[in-house]
């Protein structure tokens, strides 16, 4: 599952045993080299999606870590780019990575997604792979926070893949990982959120609704259908309605 530029056994045993910021402060300069960067795929399928809904003027990047998807609102925004982390390891990462290619026009902000420093001035606010680090009554405030940064008419977009099937090697995979994590954060502290398990779309939705978006399912179809003809994948697409005031 790791290159050979990625953690040790060892490194990431500690990242474990660490706070969610600390554990992302160490992992920060071996992170592109783990499977928990967002793919390519998924990146370049959620660019495609977006590039017919925009331009669009203002984006952040939510829980941007290195910056994975900042090339995809460098992408489909005219103006600026905003990456926004709680850990500074990660946005330093990210900061070096952009300046080596030449990208000074990007922002890098640290803050909690919880008590986001901005005022309603982003027309796109996109996430990718952050949300099993909030925990199910966290997503109210989360989304009002996302709500109070977009100006109205501006859109949350993020890609949700669908659950795997008991069936499935990686039901019993996530479900083993998700175990494992509610057990060390019964027993160690500072606790460590991170459950795949726990960003059910159906709960996603409601609070979306409940704080002021109107929500719509794009399928990404590259990713294929599952035996029931659902989209293997979809991106989630939430506008703040002109008029409403977040939860």
């Amino acid at each position: 599952m790791f290159s050979p530029h990625g953690p040790t056994l060892r490194e990431l045993a500690v990242q474990a045993l660490s706070s969610v910021e600390h554990g992302y402060d160490l992992l920060a300069p071996k992170f592109d080299h783990t499977p928990f960067r967002t793919p390519d795929s998924v990146l370049e399928a959620v660019e495609g999606a977006l590039e017919p809904m925009g331009p669009f003027d203002r984006g952040l990047d939510l829980c941007c870590g290195t910056g994975a998807g900042v090339d995809v609102l460098r992408t489909v925004c005219r103006e600026g780019v905003t990456g926004v982390d709680i850990s500074a390891g990660m946005l330093a990462v990210g900061r070096e990575q952009a300046r080596a290619v030449g990208q000074p026009d990007v922002t890098w902000v640290r803050g909690d997604a919880r008590a986001l420093p901005f005022g309603p001035v982003f027309d796109l606010v996109v996430s990718f792979g952050a949300f099993g680090h909030f925990l199910p009554a966290e997503l109210p405030g989360l989304f009002a926070q996302v709500h109070s940064v977009l100006r109205p008419g501006g859109r949350f977009a993020f890609p949700v893949a669908a659950p795997p099937r008991p069936a499935s090697p990686w039901y019993w995979a996530l479900l083993g990982f998700d175990t494992a994590m509610r057990v060390r954060n019964a027993l160690w502290r500072p606790p460590f959120v991170m459950y795949y398990r726990a960003f059910r779309l159906g709960d996603v939705r409601r609070e979306l609704v409940r704080a002021g978006f109107r929500v719509e399912l794009v399928a990404l179809p590259g990713f294929g259908q599952r035996p029931d003809g659902s989209p293997r994948c979809r991106m989630v697409v939430a506008t703040r309605e002109s008029g409403t005031a977040g939860a």
